[in-house]
């Protein structure tokens, strides 16, 4: 059977690598008789990126009217894409397409939703290891989505997982967990990673700061997001019983004459009755609230500026004369 994907890359001042990508992804498809599109998104780069894009064949181009970073960068991509295959990469070379048909093979044989490259030999500087590494104990401990590597690009989904699921912020790397708790079943395997050969790194504490932010939500979604009245409700109630508590020895005090003018203990146990009401009533409403599911709203956090559709050039025959 042959296979129908989607190619979707986010690119951001890759003027120098989205040509040689943009070859080695068809010369792939090609080979392995795939009907595909390719999707680059423009994440208003400031060099000549957009520049180099045009002259690609075959292609879409989605143009954004500012930056707005990867994540939204995939999920517009993602909503364009019109095969039931969908591969993501990033732009920057390091990763290699010709891992794109083991990695359908993979999923295909073992009935996968999802397969995550694992960039188990990584060719990147050693202070960018060390980050990702550590990252990476953070997310297993908070997380734990069975994955080596989520920030791994180079990814193959069935279509379906992004049926109900809207990506913002900085949570394509969590992207794995978050099917996880859908219910879809994900799978990864090692990948090639290649060196950066031209341009720079656009990673930097901002995005690790707003990555660790993301990873909090997607922590709070696994464990509370069905009842998030286990969480507030159960907070509220610990720190209502801590009120109790001190409602006891306010009483007790006062029962062996203690002036309650030069002790705490009874505005301790009042704000503990008020906070703790508060806060297991804030459970409640969120558990209401819960049902209006924010993915449901139509704006997105994103804005395309243009979609340039470029389509394979015809062949021109040579008639000897």
């Amino acid at each position: 059977m042959k296979e129908s994907i989607s190619i979707i890359v986010p690119v951001y001042n890759e003027e120098a690598n989205v040509q040689l990508l943009h070859h080695e992804i068809k010369t792939i498809c090609e080979q392995n008789e795939y009907q595909y599109e390719i999707i680059f998104i423009d994440d208003k780069s400031t060099d000549q990126t957009l520049s180099e894009l045009k002259k690609l064949h075959p292609v879409k181009i989605l143009a954004f009217r500012k930056n707005f970073g990867q994540t939204q960068a995939l999920d517009a991509g993602i909503k364009q894409a019109i095969y039931p295959i969908i591969v993501t990469m990033d732009g920057d070379g390091q990763n290699d397409p010709a891992d794109i048909p083991k990695m359908i093979q993979y999923l295909r044989e073992n009935d996968l939703d999802l397969v995550s490259g694992w960039r188990k030999n990584r060719k990147d500087p050693v202070g960018k290891k060390i980050v990702s590494r550590t990252a990476h104990l953070i997310r297993s401990t908070m997380i734990n989505d069975g994955i080596h590597d989520s920030g791994c690009a180079l990814k193959v989904y069935k279509k379906e997982c992004f049926e109900d699921l809207s990506l913002y912020g900085e949570m394509h790397r969590f992207i794995p967990a978050l099917l996880k708790i859908k219910g879809f079943t994900i799978g990864e395997m090692v990948v090639n990673h290649r060196p950066r050969l031209h341009g720079q790194s656009k990673y930097s504490w901002r995005r690790g700061l707003k990555g660790f932010i993301d990873m909090v939500s997607v922590w709070y979604w696994k464990k509370f997001a069905v009842r998030p009245l286990h969480l507030l409700g159960g907070m509220g109630l610990i720190i209502i019983i801590f009120g109790f508590l001190s409602g006891v020895i306010t009483v007790f005090e006062f029962v062996k004459g203690q002036d309650m003018s030069e002790t705490t203990w009874p505005l301790v146990t009042l704000f503990s009755f008020l906070i703790g009401l508060q806060i297991f009533i804030s459970g409640l409403l969120a558990d209401m609230l819960n049902k209006t599911y924010y993915e449901n709203r139509e704006e997105a956090p994103y804005s395309v500026k243009e979609i340039i559709q470029n389509e394979k050039k015809a062949e021109v025959e040579n008639i000897g004369s």
